[in-house]
């Protein structure tokens, strides 16, 4: 076998494995289809642990209120328990057709009534 042969052999063999290779890399398993697949997995996760990381400062801040301040304390109670202080009357505006769903609270109990 001459020179030229060998090295027309020595190239074909070059060239189906660089073939090889690059099928490897952009079809096969760990391949780029992957990485773009990782890369957008990670993106989401990121913009989903920035959005968390907001939602926990603003319930840092709440219970940091809620432990030394009285105002916010007063403001939860009277906002989702419906408390009122001694000595104030509550006065409940119910919008024209509007549907209420709950039964309007029961009267004030008094000292003797049972």
């Amino acid at each position: 076998m001459s020179n030229a042969a060998l090295l027309r052999w020595i190239g074909l063999i070059l060239v189906i494995v660089l073939i090889a290779l690059q099928l490897k890399l952009w079809v096969g398993g760990g391949g780029m289809a992957e990485v773009d697949s990782l890369r957008a997995s990670v993106q989401k996760q990121t913009e989903e642990n920035a959005a968390l990381l907001k939602r926990n400062q603003a319930l840092a801040a709440d219970v940091e209120d809620l432990k030394h301040g009285e105002q916010a304390t007063e403001a939860r109670a009277r906002q989702e328990l419906g408390l009122i202080k001694p000595n104030e009357t509550f006065y409940q505006i119910v919008e024209p057709g509007a549907a209420t769903s709950a039964p309007p609270p029961p009267p004030p109990v008094g000292p003797g009534t049972q």
